[in-house]
């Protein structure tokens, strides 16, 4: 595995946060593995930890929205990474709204998208979740600052077992 951290920690992707809504229940969290997998059509798949409250609410949900912050919000990359839906409400403690589909959007972040689930790939401790954007929004990339990455997000402990 020694060989593989070599590659790994190279990398440096933005961090996001997932929101889900299914059933009366809302839930979110800090995301690190995301990426757009289509051009034509665009499509991105974002993948969530099988043992998180997000994971069990994103399972019955039509829409997912996917958020990124800038670096100065760690605050709530904190509160979305670092703490768990079981214990908190973390809607409590942001600005939202409700949008395409029921989708939860947070407010104050530097772009978002709400994505209708084409699929669910599983894929080791994580699933993967294949979006078809359906609505966006944001700050235009001049207007905003740099985004939160990895690096900025590795002190966060992790708000559930990772295991």
């Amino acid at each position: 595995m020694a060989a593989m951290d070599v590659f790994l920690d190279r990398l440096d992707p933005d961090m996001c946060v997932v929101t889900a809504a299914a059933h009366g229940e809302r839930a979110g969290c800090l995301v690190g593995f995301s990426s757009q997998c289509s051009i034509r059509p665009v499509r991105y798949v974002v993948w969530i930890s099988d043992v998180n409250r997000t994971f069990r609410v994103a399972r019955s949900a039509d829409v997912l929205a996917v958020h990124l912050l800038a670096r100065d919000r760690r605050e709530t990359a904190e509160l979305f990474g670092g703490r768990s839906g079981d214990d908190v409400d973390k809607f409590r403690r942001v600005r939202w709204r409700e949008a395409y589909g029921g989708a939860v959007v947070l407010e104050d972040v530097e772009a978002w998208f709400v994505g209708r689930v084409l699929e669910r790939v599983p894929g080791g401790d994580h699933t993967g979740f294949v979006l078809d954007p359906v609505e966006w929004g944001g700050r235009e990339k001049s207007a905003g600052g740099p985004l939160l990455r990895l690096a900025d997000a590795r002190t966060i402990g992790p708000g559930h077992p990772v295991d």
